[in-house]
């Protein structure tokens, strides 16, 4: 779809305004029920596309991405933009820089369209977690996205956005876009500068792109990946193109297929369509192995002990001092109260949600004196293990299947009141993270609900910082379902 619309925009057969008035057209007719967006930046997004055909009229060469709309999810900072993380403690920011992400696609051209919605600082399954608005399916307006990135992932699906960026800490990008039915791509651990993300976890943490299919993520991908010296977890890993890769062929490569992925909790239709689909890897050349991994089943509750324990730390400079809201519990201003505790605590208590207030608990109580060898410590043991153990499997396959959720999307407010039948739709996405290996989750089939069909996404791991294998496998995926 990018290389098309570039292709357009090349050959004068469309504008970049012309195009990006389209979709804020649209955004304006759609939007007030799908509820993707948190803010727009129209004005800014007119005055950058009219540079860009200014550009194509001179006959200068311009990117791929350049012209194009992009929605952003709203944990990531665009200089003089609003940047809230959906969350009412920031509901005067304005960021004072640019993420390394989007100083990446400014040079490049992109035109953005405003900021997504999500769950309150990245936590949640659903984008239920929102300070400001629930985020509905495009599906099935009945329905949530996913969470926590569901607003970008509702804008790609519903196209109000022709591609979004989003994060992914536990399964942010790939549950929403399995919900959706759309191509989110979490990829390794440092391939992708995290400076300018509001953290969440910050050993998780990764930024990575939704689109309509294999080859735009790939394209996306070239652009926002590399070393950053503003982000020392970040890999030099900059300057492929990894649209080159893409070839739809895989024959003699080996998708090892974990039994523990595909018990009880998985829904029985969901499992037949998962099934369906290594069949057509296996006609296209690949080979089908079942594999152990044991350890699998600890991937979840030590997720939520270092997810938490991290989030108490980052969540600590929200205090109502430096920046953000300042605020009593009648909500009235104590920027000159005096009494420094009291603005901490109701400034805390007013601007931040019950999920992130459940988090920053779970994570203090896990961290402090009396109980840290027994969790925090005991957890990041086991991270360890998983770890070893997906070098191990690596050994012997260059992928490993799932389905990204045991589920298709449920029902808004259907999980509201059980955080942990809400913990368990990461059930298969969080020891990505965990592990730092890239994973994508892409379309494969349909389920019936109510007379509406909604999608079903499946997801392939791979060996770390083989995004363009991962790509490359889903790129021929696609190509075998338009046969």
């Amino acid at each position: 779809m990018i290389r098309e619309i570039h292709n357009k925009l090349v050959n004068g057969d469309i504008s970049s305004v012309g195009l990006t008035e389209k979709y804020f057209s649209k955004i304006e007719k759609e939007d007030k029920n799908l509820c993707a967006y948190l803010t727009l930046t129209k004005e800014k997004a007119l005055k950058e596309a009219r540079k860009i055909d200014k550009k194509i009229k001179n006959g200068e060469k311009i990117d791929l991405l350049a012209g194009i709309p992009v929605a952003i999810k709203d944990n990531i900072c665009i200089q003089g933009e609003k940047v809230t993380a959906a969350s009412k403690v920031l509901d005067n920011y304005i960021a004072p820089y640019d993420a390394t992400v989007i100083k990446k696609l400014k040079e490049k051209g992109a035109i953005f369209l405003g900021k997504t919605n999500l769950d309150e600082f990245a936590m949640g399954s659903s984008t239920e977690n929102s300070a400001y608005q629930k985020t509905k399916n495009p599906t099935d307006l009945s329905r949530v996205p996913g969470g926590s990135s569901g607003g970008s992932a509702a804008a790609v699906a519903a196209d109000l956005a022709v591609w979004a960026l989003g994060s992914d800490t536990g399964g942010s990008i790939r549950q929403p876009a399995s919900f959706c039915g759309v191509v989110g791509l979490k990829p390794t651990y440092g391939r992708v500068s995290r400076h300018g993300l509001m953290a969440m976890a910050s050993s998780l943490d990764q930024i990575g792109p939704f689109a309509k299919t294999a080859e735009d993520a790939a394209i996306i991908l070239s652009s926002i990946a590399g070393k950053d010296k503003m982000d020392a977890t970040s890999a030099a890993s900059g300057g492929k193109k990894y649209e080159d890769f893409i070839s739809g062929n895989i024959k003699n490569i080996t998708i090892g297929v974990p039994k523990e992925y595909f018990g009880d909790e998985l829904d029985k239709e969901i499992k037949d369509i998962a099934f369906e689909s290594l069949e057509k890897f296996k006609k296209l050349g690949a080979k089908i192995k079942g594999i152990k991994m044991p350890n699998i089943k600890y991937a979840l509750p030590t997720y939520y002990i270092i997810t938490p324990s991290e989030v108490s730390s980052n969540m600590a400079r929200y205090d109502g001092i430096r920046y953000g809201v300042s605020v009593d519990n009648k909500g009235k201003s104590l920027v000159n109260s005096g009494n420094l505790l009291e603005t901490y605590l109701d400034t805390r208590e007013v601007g931040l949600g019950d999920e992130v207030k459940r988090r920053t608990m779970l994570g203090t109580y896990t961290l402090s004196a009396g109980y840290y060898d027994a969790y925090y410590k005991k957890a990041q043991k086991v991270r360890n293990l998983l770890r070893l153990d997906f070098e191990k499997t690596f050994e012997e396959v260059d992928f490993i299947f799932s389905p990204t959720t045991p589920d298709v999307a449920f029902k808004v407010g259907e999980n509201s009141d059980d955080p942990l039948k809400m913990y368990l739709e990461d059930v298969y996405t969080v020891i990505v993270n965990l592990v730092g290996i890239p994973a994508i989750s892409f379309p494969i089939g349909e389920v019936k609900k109510e007379e509406k069909m909604l999608p079903v996404g499946g997801q392939l791991m791979g060996k770390w910082f083989d995004e363009e294998g991962l790509l490359n496998m889903v790129h021929a995926f696609e190509i075998s379902n338009k046969k």
